[in-house]
């Protein structure tokens, strides 16, 4: 079990153990892994709390059941392991700026809180637009064959590699 207190994990190993979830996760809930959707629905739970009707009369709502369901679990999962795994590894810690940001863009908390809460904003709107997130097209889109997926995918790893050069000038 020396395992779980590594710092880090071979890529290939998590890799292989991602797939094998998105195959028991196909196996037991007919569904493929994503993380999105379930964002999207505890949106729209909250926001229910707010304005009943409106989300109601909402066409993405009436599509998808706001409910507690296998993917918010998922979700959750991963949050709690993420904390887990930094603990047993002896890794976790609160920085309110983490050094290579302070070193490559700003020591402001402000302006590392307002990028993170814009980028976020981006990566839902992003997420939404393509019609799931890295999870949902990366792993499962692209086990599928889907061509959307695997252009998504595609265009990911570009977008990644664009940000690095202009952030690092590599």
């Amino acid at each position: 079990m020396d395992f779980l207190v590594l710092e880090r994990w071979s890529p290939y190993v998590v890799g292989v153990l991602i797939g094998l979830l998105n195959v028991v996760s196909l196996l037991v809930s007919k569904k493929p892994l994503g993380a999105s959707t379930s964002f999207m629905k505890l949106g729209g739970i909250i926001y229910r709390s707010f304005d009943k009707e409106k989300v109601q009369n909402n066409e993405y709502y009436q599509k998808n059941e706001l409910k507690l369901d296998w993917g918010m679990m998922l979700v959750l999962g991963i949050i709690i392991g993420a904390f887990i795994s930094a603990m047993l590894s002896g890794d976790f810690n609160l920085i309110a700026v983490p050094s290579m940001w302070a070193n490559e863009i700003s020591g402001s908390f402000l302006l590392r809180f307002f990028s993170a809460v814009l980028g976020g904003i981006f990566l839902g709107v992003g997420a939404r637009w393509a019609g799931g997130c890295t999870s949902g097209h990366g792993i499962s889109g692209t086990s599928f064959l889907s061509v959307i997926s695997w252009v998504a995918g595609i265009a990911f790893f570009i977008g990644g590699i664009a940000v690095a050069f202009l952030i690092y000038g590599m």
